[in-house]
């Protein structure tokens, strides 16, 4: 196996050590490519870490999930103090065993210095040096044996990253989607996120977004995320938790695709009650086995959050705001073909009304087709009607 090796503080990890790595493996053929987080570098012995060391060895794995091609190595972090290449080379080479000298990767910003190295004479011996362009977009000469790495010059760095979230402005774009949960979620770097609560953080819901987007049907996902959006959108509106409405709306129809049968076993498991209605027509408990699946398969437990994909279908009697505002976006998302004069109404107006307005037209649908209402349904048209009043 043809390794290369790419150390650095990683802090944090961006699309352009991503980008980086790509074109070295491509064009050295090699055949996995091994991130070394350092712990401390001896050329930046005074910088400031400002996260874990966990953190940036999870910023890493998250960007590089399901990738074999690369690897990471957190050698230089055990060791702890100042690591030098030397050291590090030598401990790769002992424990992975590669077949041909492993190809040390170096940003031309570093290589002038190469022979103030420690022992730089020995990691000639051990390994292929790669030049890689990070300053310069043209190849210098260097008085070593190496190998020019002809790669475009992102300007990116992790410096310019965390600036940019500690002053709120854009960053998201400069590093892999897994990266962003976990600065996200974990508020590395100065980010807040006010809204974060329980159970409703990025990396979750991107777990949960991903299995929608495997197993429902490519239209029914479409409107699943347009149900979070809108919902996203609403609870901003209304003073709500925007993660929640997300999650609850890329959720709300996570069992669509079950068949009627295991539906049943499904909400049957969790000691549920069956209408009649649901017994006859099963698939209107696939929002209640949405919410099942989301506690044991996803342990989420929070009771606004289920409440809203359980009911999405047939609302209920007392149902919460969330659970409002799911029912509303299901029925109202911009996918859906419905009456302009609703959709300028749920722009304008307070949740109950929004509500009223969305019910009565569902209702008219149901019973032009000829379908048999719920209860849940109609107690909660008169409890509304009864706020109206």
């Amino acid at each position: 196996m043809k390794l290369g090796i790419l150390g650095g503080s990683f802090n944090p990890f961006h699309n352009g050590h991503l980008y980086l790595a790509d074109t070295v493996l491509s064009a050295l053929k090699l055949d996995r490519i091994i991130f070394i987080p350092a712990y401390c570098s001896p050329f930046k012995p005074d910088a400031a870490i400002e996260c874990s060391a966990n953190d940036r060895i999870d910023m890493i794995a998250a960007a590089i999930a399901g990738d074999s091609r690369y690897a990471i190595d957190n050698c230089e972090i055990k060791r702890e103090g100042i690591s030098y290449t030397i050291n590090t080379l030598e401990d790769i080479i002992e424990r992975y065993m590669p077949v041909s000298k492993p190809v040390l990767i170096i940003g031309d910003d570093l290589a002038p210095d190469f022979f103030k190295w420690r022992e730089s004479e020995r990691i000639l011996q051990l390994a292929e040096i790669a030049i890689a362009c990070r300053i310069n977009s043209s190849s210098k000469k260097h008085s070593f044996p190496h190998i020019t790495v002809k790669n475009d010059v992102m300007n990116i760095s992790s410096q310019m990253i965390r600036q940019k979230i500690s002053e709120g402005s854009n960053w998201r774009a400069l590093v892999p989607s897994g990266t962003k949960g976990i600065i996200e979620d974990r508020q590395l770097y100065g980010y807040k996120n006010t809204q974060i609560s329980e159970n409703c953080n990025q990396s979750i819901i991107q777990r949960i977004e991903a299995s929608a987007r495997e197993t429902l049907g490519h239209e029914r996902f479409l409107h699943s995320r347009n149900t979070a959006i809108l919902a996203c959108d609403m609870c901003r509106r209304f003073g709500l938790d925007p993660l929640a409405g997300y999650l609850a709306g890329i959720s709300h129809d996570l069992a669509k695709q079950i068949d009627n049968k295991q539906l049943i076993k499904i909400v049957k498991s969790d000691g549920q009650e069956i209408s009649a209605l649901e017994k006859d027509k099963p698939n209107l408990l696939h929002g209640k086995a949405a919410a099942v699946l989301l506690r044991e398969r996803f342990c989420i437990h929070n009771k606004d959050v289920l409440e809203a994909v359980a009911f999405h279908t047939s609302g209920r009697e007392n149902m919460g705001p969330l659970a409002k505002v799911i029912y509303i976006a299901d029925k109202t998302e911009y996918s859906r073909h419905i009456d302009p004069c609703v959709r300028k109404m749920c722009m304008e107006n307070d949740l109950d009304t929004i509500l009223y307005a969305v019910l009565e037209k569902t209702i008219v649908k149901l019973k032009a087709k000829e379908l048999d209402l719920s209860e849940d349904t109609l107690k909660l048209l008169d409890r509304i009607k009864e706020r109206a009043n």
